[in-house]
């Protein structure tokens, strides 16, 4: 150091607690600036960490988005086929195919067991055929009561019965003087009260279905509105012949 009188002092050298208080306050504000930069670098983790979660859970909102309109798709779908085959069912069990113009008449029917047939005639012309449901003993011909069989042979309608337990019922006139005598024989009653009719009072909902099965106790069974059209072409009197 350059002193008044042009001489060099002496530099003085930092006391030791200058030295110490120097290097701390420098440590000090490296640590501070380090912090500091530290506590950025974390905010800006956090926000890029929030954003990436917000990114994801966009995605996974986006997804399940779409998986709910493919799913609420596939429901209405599902639900208009469902629609379309009930209605294409219902047509199935109870349209009439082919009904019979008005003022038709009939004097004969025929009943073939082995193919389920119901046909009608006006003078040997053929007019239409139904298929039935019979006895659920179907095969062979009516022995006794009780037997679930349907009969065979040549009958008539003698009577009808619009209050039957069973839509409309045409009763045929079985058991004939044959069927009680080969009854007599053996013992046992004919039966009786065999008809054609429709399905029982309640059920008619069941229409066509009621075929797949031969369900009576020997009569002869077709849907409501079969029945219904049978009961308006066909007098009392008409033939009925019950073949094999």
């Amino acid at each position: 150091m350059l002193g008044k009188d042009g001489k060099v002092d002496a530099v003085p050298r930092p006391r030791r607690a200058q030295r110490i208080g120097v290097a701390e306050e420098s440590l000090y504000r490296s640590h501070k600036r380090a912090a500091h930069l530290s506590g950025i670098e974390s905010t800006l983790a956090i926000i890029n960490s929030a954003r990436t979660r917000h990114s994801h859970s966009c995605c996974i909102c986006g997804d399940l988005t779409k998986i709910t309109d493919v799913i609420g798709k596939i429901i209405v779908a599902s639900a208009a086929l469902l629609a379309v085959c009930a209605l294409a069912l219902y047509f199935y069990a109870h349209h009439n195919w082919h009904p019979l113009p008005a003022g038709t008449a009939i004097n004969r029917i025929v009943v073939e067991k082995s193919a389920k047939k119901l046909s009608i005639f006006d003078n040997g012309n053929h007019i239409k055929s139904y298929r039935i449901a019979l006895g659920r003993n179907p095969v062979g011909a009516k022995q006794e009561e009780g037997d679930m069989k349907t009969p065979e042979g040549i009958y008539k309608i003698d009577s009808r019965n619009a209050q039957s337990s069973f839509h409309l019922a045409l009763h045929i006139s079985y058991p004939s003087d044959e069927d009680n005598k080969h009854a007599a024989a053996r013992g046992v009653s004919a039966g009786f009260d065999i008809m054609i009719h429709g399905i029982q009072n309640g059920r008619g909902w069941i229409g066509a279905f009621h075929r797949w099965k031969d369900w009576t106790a020997g009569c002869i069974a077709l849907t409501d509105e079969e029945i219904e059209e049978l009961w308006r072409v066909t007098p009392d009197g008409t033939a009925v012949e019950i073949r094999p």
